[in-house]
């Protein structure tokens, strides 16, 4: 393996060399890898027992393929790209509405854009830190104690150790954000919808596609990558109320989301029988962090711990990996940790806060609420697949690249 160089970091030295980095996703391996580059000693803590492979494909678009290349990443990218060629809809009867490229929903740039597994881009971002980063598998912080020159961390492993600096990048029910900031309840903004998401064998002939099947305030989609591989099924519905209770029972969760699609029509009763057996069922809510600062004395937050997007943005790789990558460089640039903290959120939360509108402003492509909001999608599709444009297109695209990328070496 090649080693990283190691350029003098601009501006003054840090002082703060230890940096304790929590979650081993997107957002922690790819602050990781700035972090080493600009000579800081850096530590990753995973709870899960190695970094995930495989998963369902996420797109990095505009501004993000930037932080990528500088990374070095895009012969490997391009090597994964899924290529995802048609999007196709069905009405609840399972009668085609139209199929259109997944740009045109999405907002993206066709050939511009890569679509890749997770676990694909998890392998490009921790491969170059064999060596380099010291990975800490099957544990997690139990507690943090900054008593504002270090912060004295405890694992749930009962090792205990010091670090100048801990960063939680472990997602939208992040453990280190519940440390320091308290609940979460303060800092979730539920979009109303909930989810399971599933494999199943591949039975319907659909290679590097998406099918989507929707009612008024229910969608289930299948989504396909290689003909030899299994499908990825999602199965949406709007609730309410978050359903508390089934978060830690399965059974539950099964249960709720059987009750919410009993129709016998196109595929919804092998998906719902796909579902019920399968051993990788990922039930959640779609929602959102919203917090006033990223930061408290020497901890701070990146990726879905400090702005989740929702997986209705489709941008909560592409912010992660921005935010990782300016959140390094300003720890670099600055030697007090929080001009370098306030820096950061200052150039890139404006970034984040437009990526998470597009959750809320484009939801109904996805997930239409009522009759004449999925009679609307259904006809801009059908103009879409006749030549035309999706509304809001444009719009999208611009959110993807609002933000100026500073350069830092």
């Amino acid at each position: 393996m090649t080693p990283l160089s190691h350029p003098t970091p601009p501006g003054s030295s840090p002082t703060a060399r230890r940096v304790l980095v929590s979650g081993a996703s997107i957002a922690g391996p790819a602050l990781a890898y700035w972090l080493d580059r600009y000579g800081f000693d850096v530590t990753v803590v995973e709870k899960a027992p190695t970094v995930r492979g495989g998963g369902y494909a996420i797109d990095i678009r505009g501004v993000a393929r930037e932080v990528a290349a500088r990374m070095g990443m895009m012969p490997a990218l391009r090597a994964a790209h899924v290529n995802s060629r048609r999007l196709s809809f069905v009405d609840a009867a399972g009668e085609p509405v139209g199929s259109v490229q997944p740009e045109q929903v999405t907002g993206g740039s066709a050939g511009l854009d890569l679509e890749v597994r997770r676990g694909d881009l998890a392998t490009a971002l921790t491969a170059p830190l064999e060596g380099r980063v010291e990975f800490v598998f099957n544990d997690s912080i139990a507690t943090l104690d900054d008593d504002g020159d270090a912060v004295h961390v405890e694992f749930d492993s009962g090792t205990l150790r010091t670090f100048d600096l801990v960063i939680g990048a472990d997602g939208l029910h992040s453990n280190t954000r519940r440390l320091v900031f308290g609940p979460e309840e303060p800092f979730h903004r539920y979009l109303g919808h909930v989810f399971a998401g599933f494999t199943l064998p591949n039975e319907f002939g659909l290679v590097r596609e998406a099918a989507v099947w929707s009612e008024p305030g229910r969608s289930a989609a299948l989504y396909a990558h290689e003909p030899d591989e299994d499908l990825h099924g999602f199965l949406i519905f709007r609730n309410e109320d978050v359903p508390f209770t089934a978060f830690r029972n399965p059974e539950a969760q099964r249960a709720l989301v059987r009750e919410r699609f009993p129709e016998r029509s196109w595929h919804l009763p092998r998906m719902v029988e796909g579902m019920e057996k399968a051993d990788d069922l990922f039930f959640d809510i779609v929602s959102q962090i919203h917090m006033n600062t990223w930061s408290h004395g020497r901890v701070a937050l990146v990726g879905d711990a400090a702005h989740a997007t929702s997986f209705l943005s489709g941008q909560g790789s592409s912010v992660s990996l921005v935010g990782a990558y300016v959140l390094a460089g300003e720890l670099a640039r600055h030697s007090d940790h929080e001009v370098a903290f306030a820096a950061y959120e200052r150039l890139v939360r404006p970034f984040a806060e437009r990526n998470q509108a597009l959750a809320t402003s484009g939801g109904t492509v996805l997930i239409p609420g009522t009759r004449q909001e999925l009679d609307a999608r259904n006809a801009m599709l059908r103009e879409a697949a006749a030549g035309g444009g999706m509304e809001g297109g444009g719009a999208t695209h611009a959110a993807h690249s609002a933000i100026d990328l500073p350069r830092y070496e």
